[in-house]
Formats: structure tokens, sequence, C-alpha cells
């Protein structure tokens, strides 16, 4: 029954701050170099298959249920302005996304959703709350780690750290939670191929053409609904006080905003200008617990396979900072509420998206 699944992943997140001294790049280790022939667990990876979400009968038809704030979050979502995870609830994220919207359309800032960011954020087709879909063969396919553990020691025994679940992938695809999927589809609801259910109405993305591609970034591009083609960044500024990462482009238009979070009082935001090293997409991770103030005593150095419910999710934007840098999450549902190792950390879809907008030599302010 769909209401009993619950998301239960802890509330403790390993970013990798200047404590990630082993997730180096292509520069440094082919471990992680693009154009070594596996995906990190030994194995050439396939061409992505076909994950489109069909639109079951009557699937484009609005619910009554569906709240003005879960349309205004979708909306935002797929213009580039994420509120964080799609719950419809009024929230500080969201008042966050809506005025990064507002300032990008030349609005008034408030963070409100008056009548004037209505008009240009609701306007035309294509900007409905949910829709039915049908869950298509290859996405029930998974895989699925269904025990995967918590631990670190644990993890090190699985060839990747996939999604736990149906409910969990399904989830990160439509950039909500599995609770949000509960709300939307009622208990006794089945997860399977072929089923129908309610999600947000974040559209399918097109296989992204990428040539040789061996840590499979294609297929979770596709996996989280994010487009290969994305617009450039010039410059990215992290705000530590706002909980927020904006792109500009050439021209210094705001073009992105993510909800982030970052750093604590025993790990703090380098506050600086820094630049982008290069990227490891799908990256392995080696847990060194000698560089984790909160690391237990019993803990020990161990390397990770990559995969969604890897430390540092499916991205990590390496920066001239050295050990630090910006990197997807297992906890979607804590950005912007719990505390990071000095990183910053988004959603996965998020993560995926900006490592889409930035290349070698991107400019990223951190500020105060």
């Amino acid at each position: 029954m769909m209401k009993s699944l619950k998301n239960s992943k802890p509330v403790r997140s390993l970013c990798a701050v200047a404590l990630l001294s082993a997730l180096t790049l292509a520069a440094c280790n082919e471990r992680h170099d693009p154009a070594a022939p596996t995906s990190g667990t030994g194995k050439a990876v396939e061409a992505p298959e076909a994950m489109a979400f069909p639109d079951a009968p009557g699937g484009g038809e609005t619910e009554a249920a569906d709240s003005l704030v879960l349309r205004a979050q979708v909306a935002l979502d797929r213009a580039g302005f994420s509120p964080g995870v799609i719950d419809g609830h009024d929230n500080r994220l969201y008042a966050l996304a809506l005025g990064g919207f507002q300032e990008a359309h030349d609005l008034p800032a408030t963070g409100k959703l008056d009548q004037a960011t209505q008009t240009v954020l609701l306007a035309g087709p294509g900007t409905s709350a949910t829709r039915r879909v049908v869950i298509p063969a290859a996405f029930a396919r998974g895989p699925f780690a269904r025990d995967l553990p918590h631990d670190e020691a644990g993890m090190a025994g699985y060839p990747k750290l996939s999604y736990r679940s149906m409910i969990e992938a399904l989830a990160e695809r439509f950039h909500t939670t599995p609770e949000m999927l509960a709300t939307l589809n009622g208990p006794g609801t089945r997860l399977a191929a072929g089923a129908t259910i309610r999600v947000p109405d974040i559209p399918d993305a097109a296989v992204a053409d990428l040539g040789e591609d061996p840590r499979g970034w294609a297929d979770t591009l596709q996996r989280l609904a994010v487009a290969g083609d994305q617009p450039e960044a010039d410059r990215v500024v992290v705000d530590k006080s706002q909980g927020t990462l904006r792109v500009y482009d050439a021209a210094d238009k705001l073009v992105a905003q993510f909800p982030v979070t970052t750093g604590s009082s025993h790990d703090p935001l380098p506050i600086g200008t820094w630049k982008v090293r290069g990227e490891s997409r799908n990256p392995d991770y080696r847990y060194n617990p000698d560089l984790f103030w909160d690391a237990k005593t019993s803990d020990k150095e161990t390397l990770l396979p990559p995969g969604p419910n890897g430390p540092v999710g499916v991205v990590w934007i390496d920066l001239s900072k050295e050990h630090y840098g910006l990197h997807g999450t297992p906890e979607p549902q804590n950005i912007g509420k719990t505390e990071s190792h000095g990183c910053v950390r988004l959603t996965n879809w998020d993560a995926a998206r900006l490592a889409q907008m930035v290349k070698t030599g991107t400019t990223v302010v951190f500020e105060k």
C-alpha cells in the first residue's frame, strides 16, 4: 500500500568538503576518467532505453485537489527556478523560487504568487499541476537495491548505490517525495510496469546525445527528467544566508536558481571566488573517516560505488578551492533544512541540471 511506504533515509549526509580527498577527476585519477570503458562496476554501459511516461487516458485533466501552490511549484521547476522537492507547501524554498523567477522576468521580487507573477508563470499550455501517467517497463526494471544499508561499510559491498524502491525512483523522476506520491494516489496504488499513477507534471527528457558515455550519464539524466541542453552558465553565485545557487549567463541575466545546503559551524562555506575544474558524473566516492569530525571511531576507509544514493548523489562538480565542490544528495527532502560538511549540496535533479550548465573555467562565487 503506497501510504505505508516512507522515505527512511537518515538525516546525516556525507559531504565532500576538504574531505573528499579521493574523489578526484580524470586528470588525477583514471578511475574517474569520463573516457574510461566501464561504468565503475566493471561492466560496459549499454545505451539508455526509452523511459518516456506516456499519458494515461484522461491524464492531462486537472484534479480538483491540485492546489495553486502545487501548480506554481511545477511551473517554477520547469522554468529552472527550483522549489526543491515539489510538495504543494507554501514554504521558504517556494518563496525563494518565486523571488528568483520574478527577478529574472523583471517583476517585483516579493516571493509571493501575485497576479502579475501568475500571468507570466502560468500562461499558456503545459502549466498543469499533475498528470496521470503509465509506468514504462524500462523504468520499472530499476535496478533497485531494496536492502541497501545506510552505513558506508555496508554500501561498499554493492555494485551500485541504486534507489531502494520504485517509489523512491519515481519521486526523484518527478522531483517530489514518496509521501507526496502517496498523497496524490492514495493507499493501494500498484507500482509496476504498466500501472497508472498521478504525478507532478514534470515532462520527459529526451535521451541526451553525449557521444561516448561509459558512465551512463544520459541514462541518469533521463531518469531524473533533466534535458541535456541547458542554458550556458557564465557565473554561478551561491548565497549562504539565503540558501540559493543562482546561475547567470554571459549577459549577466539570471537564468536559473536552485535551493542549496551550504556548510556548518564545523565546516563553513569558503567565501570567495573559485573556478570549476571539472565534473565527475556518476562518481565513485572514497570515504575517509579521518577527514570527518563526526565519524564513528569504528568507521573504516572504503570506496563506495556510484549511484543516486551515494554520499554525493549523481554528480560532483569540482572547484579550484581544493576538496570543495557542488554535488547531489541522496536526501532531497533535507535541502535547505540541514547542514553539510562544507560543500554545496543540491537535489540530484538540480545538480544534474547544473552540471549541464557549467564547464571547466566557469566562475563560482561563494557569498555570505
